[in-house]
């Protein structure tokens, strides 16, 4: 028994000696790196009435009423892109793409509207860029304001966290940007 005592008492003074040191210094705080590649785009021209340019990292599944959507997966996002043909209801077709943005004021901290105009091409437009933990980051609309309608939302396959997201999310507005700017119809107005 009181060599068990004794082994004890050892063991613990062995254990005390040996686990002091120096005192711990912390880590230096570290910073998430991201690196996404270098955008190529091409055109996508398909047979439906408009052409415009998207990533050559993005699969494109196209859909037969000329909606589609562009996926990148190694950013686990989306871009949904539907297409309408304007009916005498461009003014119902607008109210709905902005009401559509504008359900993501409860989650969102801001939302920032840029007009977007091409008259050369006869592309008219809004881009919105949404920042806080809405469910979408990006949504546009482009029209010719007589025949044609597109939309696109850019969703995340993920809870939305927007500091966590926030690297892709601009990565994918400039290709959002880049859409638009190279958006024209093939049909002329």
């Amino acid at each position: 028994m009181r060599v068990l005592r004794n082994i004890l008492v050892l063991v613990t003074l062995g254990t005390l000696l040996f686990s002091c040191g120096d005192d711990p210094i912390p880590k230096p705080q570290g910073e998430l790196r991201l690196d996404y590649p270098q955008a190529n785009y091409k055109s996508l021209s398909e047979q439906c009435p408009y052409v415009f340019d998207t990533n050559t990292e993005a699969e494109v599944k196209l859909k037969d009423d000329c909606s589609m959507v562009i996926e990148y997966p190694q950013m686990n996002a989306s871009i949904f892109i539907t297409y309408k043909k304007v009916h005498k209801d461009l003014d119902v077709l607008l109210n709905d793409a902005q009401k559509l943005t504008y359900e993501h004021v409860a989650k969102a901290d801001n939302i920032t509207e840029q007009p977007f105009v091409n008259p050369r091409e006869g592309v008219y437009g809004m881009f919105y860029t949404i920042s806080g933990n809405a469910a979408s980051n990006s949504q546009f609309y482009l029209t010719d304001s007589t025949s044609h309608f597109v939309t696109g939302s850019l969703y995340f396959k993920a809870k939305p966290n927007y500091d966590s997201i926030l690297p892709a999310a601009v990565y994918l507005e400039n290709d959002i940007r880049k859409i638009m700017e190279s958006f024209s119809w093939k049909e002329a107005n």
